[in-house]
Protein backbone atom coordinates (compact mmCIF):
# COMPACT_ATOMS: atom_id res chain seq x y z
CA UNK A 1 0.00 0.00 0.00
CA UNK A 2 2.53 2.80 0.94
CA UNK A 3 5.43 1.94 -1.45
CA UNK A 4 2.29 2.64 -4.00
CA UNK A 5 2.14 5.80 -2.36
CA UNK A 6 5.59 7.10 -2.49
CA UNK A 7 4.73 6.65 -6.44
CA UNK A 8 1.99 8.69 -6.41
CA UNK A 9 3.48 11.53 -4.73
CA UNK A 10 5.85 11.55 -7.38
CA UNK A 11 3.06 12.39 -9.66
CA UNK A 12 2.17 9.25 -11.37
CA UNK A 13 -0.37 7.11 -11.58
CA UNK A 14 -0.25 3.61 -9.46
CA UNK A 15 -2.16 0.20 -11.13
CA UNK A 16 -2.55 -2.30 -8.27
CA UNK A 17 -3.08 -5.54 -9.60
CA UNK A 18 -4.71 -8.17 -7.18
CA UNK A 19 -4.38 -12.15 -7.91
CA UNK A 20 -7.26 -13.63 -10.21
CA UNK A 21 -7.77 -16.19 -7.66
CA UNK A 22 -4.79 -17.92 -5.39
CA UNK A 23 -1.91 -19.66 -7.12
CA UNK A 24 -2.52 -23.41 -6.63
CA UNK A 25 1.53 -24.25 -6.43
CA UNK A 26 3.39 -20.40 -5.32
CA UNK A 27 6.64 -22.39 -5.35
CA UNK A 28 6.71 -24.18 -8.42
CA UNK A 29 8.49 -23.03 -11.69
CA UNK A 30 4.86 -22.61 -13.62
CA UNK A 31 4.42 -20.03 -11.14
CA UNK A 32 6.84 -18.04 -12.88
CA UNK A 33 4.37 -18.06 -15.82
CA UNK A 34 1.21 -17.26 -14.14
CA UNK A 35 2.42 -14.56 -12.53
CA UNK A 36 3.65 -12.67 -15.43
CA UNK A 37 0.59 -14.37 -17.42
CA UNK A 38 -1.63 -11.98 -14.92
CA UNK A 39 0.62 -8.61 -15.02
CA UNK A 40 1.70 -8.48 -18.70
CA UNK A 41 -1.83 -7.44 -19.89
CA UNK A 42 -1.70 -4.61 -17.92
CA UNK A 43 2.11 -3.56 -18.86
CA UNK A 44 1.13 -3.93 -22.25
CA UNK A 45 -2.15 -1.62 -21.84
CA UNK A 46 0.20 0.55 -20.23
CA UNK A 47 3.49 1.20 -21.98
CA UNK A 48 6.07 3.31 -21.13
CA UNK A 49 8.60 3.23 -19.09
CA UNK A 50 6.92 1.66 -15.68
CA UNK A 51 8.23 0.90 -12.41
CA UNK A 52 7.38 -2.59 -10.78
CA UNK A 53 6.60 -2.86 -7.63
CA UNK A 54 6.33 -6.55 -6.10
CA UNK A 55 6.25 -8.25 -3.07
CA UNK A 56 6.84 -12.53 -2.65
CA UNK A 57 4.75 -13.89 -4.93
CA UNK A 58 5.44 -10.93 -7.29
CA UNK A 59 8.77 -11.16 -7.54
CA UNK A 60 8.07 -13.34 -10.30
CA UNK A 61 7.07 -10.74 -12.42
CA UNK A 62 11.00 -9.96 -12.18
CA UNK A 63 11.03 -12.01 -15.35
CA UNK A 64 9.00 -9.31 -17.35
CA UNK A 65 11.21 -6.36 -15.70
CA UNK A 66 14.40 -7.99 -17.27
CA UNK A 67 12.86 -8.16 -20.49
CA UNK A 68 11.25 -4.90 -20.97
CA UNK A 69 14.15 -3.16 -19.43
CA UNK A 70 11.64 -1.92 -16.44
CA UNK A 71 13.15 -0.75 -12.92
CA UNK A 72 11.74 -2.67 -9.75
CA UNK A 73 11.72 -2.54 -6.33
CA UNK A 74 11.18 -5.63 -5.24
CA UNK A 75 10.43 -6.30 -1.11
CA UNK A 76 10.66 -9.71 0.40
CA UNK A 77 11.81 -10.89 -3.00
CA UNK A 78 11.92 -14.96 -3.01
CA UNK A 79 15.61 -15.50 -3.44
CA UNK A 80 15.38 -19.13 -2.77
CA UNK A 81 13.84 -20.19 -6.33
CA UNK A 82 16.17 -20.53 -9.43
CA UNK A 83 13.61 -18.55 -11.57
CA UNK A 84 13.66 -15.84 -9.94
CA UNK A 85 17.20 -15.08 -9.17
CA UNK A 86 17.54 -15.96 -12.75
CA UNK A 87 15.35 -13.17 -13.73
CA UNK A 88 16.86 -10.41 -11.24
CA UNK A 89 20.51 -11.60 -12.59
CA UNK A 90 19.16 -10.68 -16.70
CA UNK A 91 17.67 -7.32 -15.06
CA UNK A 92 19.20 -4.23 -16.81
CA UNK A 93 17.55 -1.63 -15.19
CA UNK A 94 17.96 -0.71 -11.75
CA UNK A 95 16.42 -2.54 -9.07
CA UNK A 96 15.88 -2.17 -5.51
CA UNK A 97 15.55 -5.17 -3.16
CA UNK A 98 14.01 -4.96 0.43
CA UNK A 99 14.55 -8.35 3.21
CA UNK A 100 14.87 -9.46 6.15
CA UNK A 101 17.78 -11.77 7.70
CA UNK A 102 14.69 -13.77 9.54
CA UNK A 103 12.97 -14.66 5.81
CA UNK A 104 13.75 -18.11 5.53
CA UNK A 105 13.13 -16.69 1.39
CA UNK A 106 15.63 -14.02 1.90
CA UNK A 107 19.82 -14.36 1.00
CA UNK A 108 21.69 -11.41 1.91
CA UNK A 109 24.32 -12.55 0.31
CA UNK A 110 23.00 -12.98 -3.31
CA UNK A 111 20.47 -9.75 -2.65
CA UNK A 112 23.90 -7.98 -2.34
CA UNK A 113 25.34 -9.44 -5.82
CA UNK A 114 22.12 -8.73 -7.56
CA UNK A 115 21.73 -5.07 -6.70
CA UNK A 116 23.43 -2.09 -5.38
CA UNK A 117 20.37 -1.29 -4.13
CA UNK A 118 19.45 -3.06 -0.78
CA UNK A 119 17.66 -2.83 2.06
CA UNK A 120 18.31 -5.57 4.52
CA UNK A 121 16.80 -5.09 8.07
CA UNK A 122 18.26 -7.40 11.09
CA UNK A 123 14.97 -10.10 12.53
CA UNK A 124 12.67 -9.09 10.03
CA UNK A 125 10.51 -12.00 8.54
CA UNK A 126 8.63 -12.30 5.43
CA UNK A 127 6.15 -9.56 6.62
CA UNK A 128 8.78 -7.45 7.63
CA UNK A 129 7.98 -7.83 11.65
CA UNK A 130 10.74 -7.70 13.92
CA UNK A 131 10.56 -9.11 17.23
CA UNK A 132 9.87 -6.78 20.09
CA UNK A 133 7.11 -4.42 20.50
CA UNK A 134 4.83 -3.42 17.21
CA UNK A 135 5.95 0.19 17.44
CA UNK A 136 9.26 -1.23 16.00
CA UNK A 137 8.01 -3.24 13.13
CA UNK A 138 6.32 0.00 12.15
CA UNK A 139 9.74 1.72 12.31
CA UNK A 140 11.10 -0.70 10.09
CA UNK A 141 8.02 0.39 7.46
CA UNK A 142 9.59 3.45 7.62
CA UNK A 143 12.59 2.72 6.83
CA UNK A 144 11.25 0.73 3.95
CA UNK A 145 9.61 3.79 2.18
CA UNK A 146 12.59 5.85 3.27
CA UNK A 147 14.38 2.76 0.93
CA UNK A 148 12.15 3.17 -1.71
CA UNK A 149 11.88 7.26 -2.19
CA UNK A 150 15.94 7.29 -2.59
CA UNK A 151 16.59 4.56 -4.83
CA UNK A 152 13.61 6.66 -7.05
CA UNK A 153 15.75 9.89 -6.40
CA UNK A 154 18.45 7.83 -7.24
CA UNK A 155 17.12 6.58 -10.63
CA UNK A 156 15.32 9.73 -11.59
CA UNK A 157 12.21 7.95 -11.59
CA UNK A 158 9.97 9.11 -12.79
CA UNK A 159 11.76 10.66 -16.27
Amino acid sequence: MYAGVVAERRGVTVHRHWWSQPPSQPFEPQIESWVCDQIRPLLDRLGGSALLIGKSLGTNAATLAAERSLPAVWLTPILTVPWVVAALERATAPLLLVGGTGDAMWDGARARRLSPYLLEVREADHGMQVPGPVSESVAVLGRVLTAIDEFLDAIAWPR
